[in-house]
């Protein structure tokens, strides 16, 4: 009989001869070290810094729309990080806004309803999967789904497909559009400063206060390179003083039946993907982690996503970007990452905050971001090293990875006259690699105990 999934070696990470972390999960961390590395984290979280730009930007939002679009992703995703790191999870997974919740508001929020009926579904969605991620300790569904997604060839290639799906926006947004002001020129050389500063500071030795702060100190050398050439707009922080105050359903409330499903399968895969990245950073930590401990930690997440769709925020996830980050600096504290959800929460309340978000180049943020997210792919290589490489488990890893990413190059034509919720799939690499890894590991599961 063939091996199966189920049947690998256990995975054995790195993290199990040299330690990943030099400040371990559990260790505090200065009050002064916990705020600088709070304020990096936040730099590298690119969707939080993007995501709510773009939907201001596709549904012709006010400045002013836009700006609480901002308030309300930062304070959404503060609630839940806080709940992750001190509450429920108690791991330093910094939480953000989900991508594929922005795909499905971007591809629905247009229709019948507009935003107003794409938020109240979302909500209905989360409230559906508040149900059934309320942690129970043996039998509870998301205890049996981390059994599945745990899986050291499950999680890593969960991992390798999302580290594939974010190269899009990588180089990309460093080189910009012809339309940018400094494209290609200074966006390239701005981008390239950025990059080159991370991969230096990452290399001196541990314990040193400019590699836990790489990130930070690179995204502020980009600026300034880029902001001697290039106008950047940092005049406008002043002159915005306000708090943003959250508004139940900003852009009004109805539920569409046909929204709620597709919001609920848009949830699977960030879900799928949070526990894989439980899995990753608890072993680098060397903690045991749970299934009701997992079910924690899932339910913090949609309950969160939840709260956040009420007030017009977007669904979010256990963010790659800092787990990446996590690797760069080896600072596992989950105290940093309580000082992350509070400055989230204190940031997004600010009203000059947006257009100081404006005002950072993207060429930098995008350049800081392709390192990390070449750590993050690296480290999925390294989950995979663990796994025997079987007949069957070849095919359980190739056919979802290539399938997932092929799904970027459907032709626009051919993705225009597809069903709304195939668009959807197609488009989210993460939906359709969860979904086929799910199917064949479950079928290898059934065929061996016929066997």
């Amino acid at each position: 009989m063939a091996v199966t999934a189920a049947a690998t070696a256990p995975a054995t990470p790195e993290s199990e001869a040299v330690p990943i972390f030099d400040v371990g999960i559990d260790d505090k961390v200065k009050v002064s070290s916990s705020i600088g590395l709070g304020v990096q984290n936040i730099l590298g979280m690119a969707g939080l810094l993007i995501f709510p730009a773009l939907i201001g930007t596709a549904f012709k939002l006010s400045p002013t729309d836009t700006a609480y679009l901002y308030g309300v992703t930062f304070m959404t995703s503060g609630l839940v990080v806080i709940l992750q790191s001190v509450f429920l999870l108690r791991l330093p997974i910094v939480q953000g806004p989900y991508a594929g919740s922005l795909a499905a508001l971007l591809a629905v929020g247009h229709g019948k309803g507009g935003l107003g009926a794409a938020f109240g579904s979302m909500v209905v969605a989360g409230l559906i999967w508040c149900v059934l991620a309320v942690p129970i300790k043996k039998y509870g569904l998301v205890t049996y789904l981390s059994k599945f997604v745990r899986d050291p060839i499950i999680c890593g290639v969960l991992v390798l497909i999302l580290a594939t799906q974010l190269t899009s926006t990588a180089l990309p947004n460093v080189l910009g559009t012809p339309a940018s002001p400094g494209f290609p020129g200074m966006n390239l050389v701005s981008g390239a400063v950025t990059a080159l500063v991370v991969i230096l500071l990452t290399l001196l030795p541990k314990g040193t206060i400019l590699r836990r702060g790489a990130v930070l100190v690179a995204v502020v050398v980009g600026t300034v390179v880029y902001a001697i050439f290039e106008p950047t707009h940092f005049a406008g922080v002043v002159h915005n003083v306000g708090f943003t105050v959250p508004r139940i359903f900003p852009f009004g409330f109805s539920v569409d039946g046909s929204l709620v499903l597709i919001f609920f399968i848009t949830l699977f895969p960030a879900i799928a993907e949070s526990i894989a990245t439980y899995d990753i950073v608890a072993g680098w930590g060397r903690q045991e982690l749970s299934g009701y401990r997992v079910s924690q930690g899932v339910f913090g997440e949609v309950l969160g996503s939840t709260v956040g769709a009420v007030f017009g925020g977007m669904s979010t996830l256990a963010y790659p970007d800092n787990i990446g980050l996590l690797r760069v600096t080896k600072v596992g504290s989950r105290y940093v990452t309580l000082a992350t959800g509070i400055i989230l929460l204190v940031l997004g309340g600010l009203g000059p905050f947006d257009h100081l978000l404006q005002a950072v180049p993207l060429p930098v943020l995008a350049a800081a971001g392709t390192v990390l997210f070449g750590v993050l792919f690296a480290s999925a290589i390294d989950t995979l090293g663990g796994v025997h490489w079987s007949r069957d488990n070849l095919m359980l890893a190739g056919f979802p990875f290539i399938t997932a990413i092929g799904g970027l190059f459907v032709p626009p034509a051919t993705m225009k006259v597809l069903p709304q919720v195939v668009q959807l799939i197609l488009q989210q690499p993460l939906i359709l690699g969860t979904v086929l890894l799910l199917l064949m590991k479950a079928g290898y599961g059934l065929r061996r105990k016929a066997a």
